[in-house]
């Protein structure tokens, strides 16, 4: 490709990284809403919301996400690629979070706040939101590993758009043009070990997180 292979393995694990931030805030930071508004309101507004989520959850996404990506051949950025990773990251979240919220409204803290004249807004802000948080951190490094997954996935697979400069589009890019058989080794080797470093970094950072969350229950 004419490129020097250290500067495009830089590039390729800043947007690797990129898309997974991007994705899992706008996965977490919708589902937490959508879940919050769906539990703590009830209703018909619950319903409809409920309804949306699992439709979302039972669709398959990587159809959806193989037809939307041959659209976008050699025309995407890294924001567009983690929008459309981003349509099937804030369901879950959203289900877990609306059980949370549904547990949680018939706490005896809840109806003490309510009775204290606190509105419904400022008891999700004050009283429920803290827990939620707790456990948007540790979905938010899950969700970031996944889009990572998803993206190198997709681009392996030479579904991903040409132009963006990711460690799976590396990957793709070497076996194209026969790094294995040419010897080209840190070709074909760095982006699959950078993705496997990472990988395995944020494993550990989502394992040891959770274990102190454990830790901190028990106390």
């Amino acid at each position: 490709m004419g490129q020097d292979v250290v500067w495009l393995l830089i590039e390729a694990i800043h947007n690797s990284l990129l898309i997974g931030l991007i994705v899992a805030t706008i996965g977490t930071v919708a589902g937490v809403f959508v879940g919050l508004l769906a539990g703590f309101t009830g209703g018909g507004l619950d319903r409809v919301l409920t309804v949306v989520t699992d439709t979302f959850i039972v669709i398959p996404s990587l159809p959806i996400l193989i037809l939307m990506t041959s659209f976008m051949k050699g025309t995407s950025t890294v924001f567009v690629m983690a929008l459309v990773l981003a349509m099937f990251a804030w369901a879950w979240p959203s289900r877990q979070i609306r059980s949370m919220a549904l547990s949680m409204r018939e706490r005896d803290f809840i109806h003490t706040a309510w009775f204290s004249g606190e509105g419904t807004v400022q008891v999700v802000i004050t009283e429920i939101l803290p827990y939620a948080l707790t456990w948007a951190l540790s979905n938010f490094m899950n969700a970031t590993l996944a889009a990572i997954a998803s993206e190198t996935s997709l681009a392996v697979l030479g579904l991903s758009p040409g132009n963006l400069i990711s460690l799976g589009n590396m990957i793709q890019w070497a076996r194209d043009r026969n790094a294995i058989f040419t010897k080209q080794w840190f070709w074909i080797g760095s982006p699959i070990i950078a993705t496997a470093v990472m990988f395995v970094g944020l494993f550990l950072l989502i394992t040891g997180y959770n274990d102190y969350l454990a830790r901190k229950r028990g106390r």
